[in-house]
């Protein structure tokens, strides 16, 4: 997931933080003393087990944790959660990765997907395994995304928290002023670079589309759909190199014509909060982004339309950036208590409130089939494309090596969106870092 949203929401797409997968290298390999089991087991006389949650979410999302939370005590009054943290979801890795080399962490934290390889290298980090295997909600009913964004080398590291997937969303009113017809599914992104040049009015400041320009996770998941339909991937089938040497440079040839044609909305600052200004101020006919930014949109009263991914194949292709619940080892009674609230969380009735609350996706089919979120989609123009996407959608991989990649790509694309490198040239030089970042053992 993962675009960055505003503080008010959780951020979706794991933005690179310097430092922080150095410093968990260390503690991955450093046997962890004093840990919280050593000091509290979290059992009162009475029996009752306390899990303490650091869950990175504000405002909205936190007010509706905080009721499935009570919910949840109301119905097991042998465990109790405690939500805690505070930190928003964009500096948790830092946080825990503090945590454990100190030995004091929580039970149960929020963490990125992009994150999820660094993290599990701790071997405080609880094999979930057993527990995806058995819960009431069958693992393969979980969408695509929501299993492989938390399952690394065949085991399941985490519960999948949020699921999301990108989209373009277009301000039907520019488009009518453009002359321009409303993009449909199975459009290429010869057309989308056609749409953005045709809605450009620089004169007027308006521009056909936006492109986040910091160079982090949020200016790179949004190229990986095009590396897909072009048939590379993140690593290559050794795990030894990229694997989008040979489809890179079409991918950011895109993002050139953009550039080239001034189509295009470059966002200087961390977050695509201006980029997201721009377009629901009305200055901006076409903005990829996921579900989270239909509130703010339909608030700014844009009168808008969702149109899948546009691909170089025709086949529907696009990105999905689901982030985790990853549950740490503080002794049996905790782990247990946390697996049980975790179970309990992603079951149908619990995950649509969740979903229609926080702004998520439904983890599985069983969530998508229940009234409550047929009537959300039917009331939230272009929701369904959203969730029809998943059909398709893949996910970043988890590599512990993938942070690396993500800079280097991020480099790339920053240089082609500034007008200071051409594509080829971008991607030799993301290709010497990335594929010397690979070849570390891990």
């Amino acid at each position: 997931m993962d675009a960055v949203r505003r503080a008010a929401r959780p951020s979706r797409r794991g933005v690179l933080r310097a430092g922080g997968g150095a410093a968990l290298a260390v503690v991955a390999g450093t046997a962890v003393t004093g840990c919280g089991a050593g000091t509290d087991d979290g059992v009162a006389a009475d029996g009752t087990v306390t899990v303490e949650m650091w869950h990175g979410q504000a405002d909205t999302a936190k007010k509706a944790l905080e009721g499935l939370v009570a919910d949840f005590e109301r119905s097991h009054p042998k465990i109790r959660v405690k939500l805690g943290g505070g930190v928003l979801a964009d500096v948790m890795l830092q946080k825990v990765t503090a945590a454990l080399a100190a030995g004091s962490y929580p039970d149960i934290a929020y963490i990125f997907g992009s994150d999820l390889a660094r993290v599990a290298r701790s071997p405080q980090v609880v094999d979930l395994t057993e527990t995806a295997g058995s819960g009431p909600v069958p693992w393969k009913n979980y969408w695509a995304a929501s299993r492989d964004a938390v399952t690394l080398n065949g085991r399941v590291r985490a519960a999948p928290a949020v699921l999301d997937s990108l989209a373009v969303v277009c301000n039907k009113k520019l488009f009518r002023e453009a002359g321009l017809p409303l993009p449909e599914a199975g459009w290429t992104w010869q057309d989308f670079v056609a749409t953005a040049r045709a809605l450009t009015e620089s004169g007027r400041g308006r521009f056909g589309t936006g492109w986040p320009g910091t160079g982090d996770e949020d200016t790179v998941w949004r190229l990986w759909p095009l590396i897909w339909d072009l048939g590379g991937d993140v690593v290559d089938d050794g795990g030894k190199g990229i694997g989008f040497a040979d489809t890179g440079a079409r991918a950011l040839q895109v993002v050139a014509d953009l550039a080239r044609d001034k189509s295009v909305y470059v966002d200087p600052k961390p977050g695509s909060e201006q980029m997201y200004q721009v377009f629901q101020s009305g200055r901006m006919g076409m903005v990829v982004t996921g579900p989270w930014q239909l509130p703010d949109i339909e608030t700014a009263g844009i009168d808008y339309h969702v149109v899948p991914l546009p691909s170089f194949s025709g086949r529907p292709v696009t990105i999905s950036g689901p982030d985790t619940w990853t549950v740490f080892d503080n002794g049996e009674a905790r782990s247990k208590a946390a697996r049980t609230f975790l179970t309990w969380l992603a079951r149908p009735e619990q995950d649509v409130r969740w979903d229609i609350e926080a702004g998520s996706l439904p983890l599985s089919r069983r969530t998508e089939a229940l009234p409550a979120w047929q009537d959300k989609v039917a009331r939230t123009e272009g929701l369904n494309v959203f969730t029809t996407a998943l059909e398709t959608a893949r996910v970043r991989p988890v590599h512990p090596a993938y942070p690396e990649v993500s800079q280097a790509l991020g480099q790339a694309i920053v240089a082609v969106l500034l007008g200071r490198s051409t594509p080829e040239k971008a991607l030799r030089a993301c290709a010497d870092e990335a594929n010397a970042a690979l070849l570390i053992p891990r």
